[in-house]
């Protein structure tokens, strides 16, 4: 095998140690078998997980009452009068 240098933050640097200790492995062969499971994704079409991916089940699940919330027109437009009157804060 070839040799590379990679530059790591103190924190994923921690967090690799962490992790090879915990597998009693070289902190090299959670690197290795990171990237080939990063390019494998990356072959298959993958994407990086979306929020709502990472949110998985726990969408949806508390329930407001109403069961056409996300696509009730007159719900979403009192949702953000509602919001507007808070004072939200437009970025510019």
């Amino acid at each position: 095998m070839e040799p590379i240098s990679v530059k790591l933050p103190p924190a994923v640097r921690r967090k690799l140690a962490a992790e090879a200790s915990r597998r009693n492995v070289a902190q090299s062969i959670i690197v290795r078998e990171s990237i080939e499971r990063a390019l494998a994704d990356s072959r298959n079409g993958k994407e990086p997980a979306s929020c709502a991916d990472l949110a998985g089940e726990l969408i949806g699940v508390i329930r407001s009452g109403k069961k056409d919330s996300a696509t009730n027109k007159a719900l979403l437009e009192g949702a953000m009068i509602q919001s507007d009157r808070r004072g939200s804060k437009r970025r510019r």
